[in-house]
């Protein structure tokens, strides 16, 4: 996810309260909030998500969570993916009980799935929308 990685850093990086909304039509909103609690690992977390409306709801289309790492290079580490058209919600990494568990498929599922949304994101401009963004604020 370097497209998102790309935009935090632009915003000064991950922080408590860390909240982006991305207009960059005609695509559906793109949000990126810091998430209350850790991720799986202890690690900063995020969720990331497009979000549609039905029925005068919110909509997830995609939301993924991800860890925020930096061992090795900044990098997002994702343990959730949720679908609310599709009626989905998969957890690939957690802590249940005491225990970390790791469904090592869904896990790999989750990372190639935000492997395609990264490029996506970045073909569709998502980056530049949200430079465009800050310029026009200051």
């Amino acid at each position: 996810m370097q497209t998102i990685l790309d935009i935090l850093k632009k915003a000064g990086g991950w922080h408590p309260g860390l909240y982006l909304k991305i207009d960059n039509a005609p695509f559906m909103e793109l949000v990126i909030e810091a998430l209350d609690e850790s991720g799986p690992m202890g690690l900063p977390a995020l969720s990331v998500a497009h979000y549609g409306t039905q029925n005068g709801d919110a909509m997830r289309d995609p939301e993924m969570y991800f860890e925020l790492g930096i061992g090795g290079g900044s990098h997002l580490n994702p343990f959730y993916w949720r679908n609310d058209y599709a009626g989905v919600e998969q957890w690939s990494r957690n802590i249940v009980g005491t225990n970390y568990v790791q469904l090592v498929e869904l896990h790999q599922e989750h990372k190639r799935f935000a492997e395609l949304w990264d490029r996506n994101l970045r073909q569709q401009g998502f980056a530049e929308a949200y430079e465009q963004h800050r310029k026009n604020r200051h």
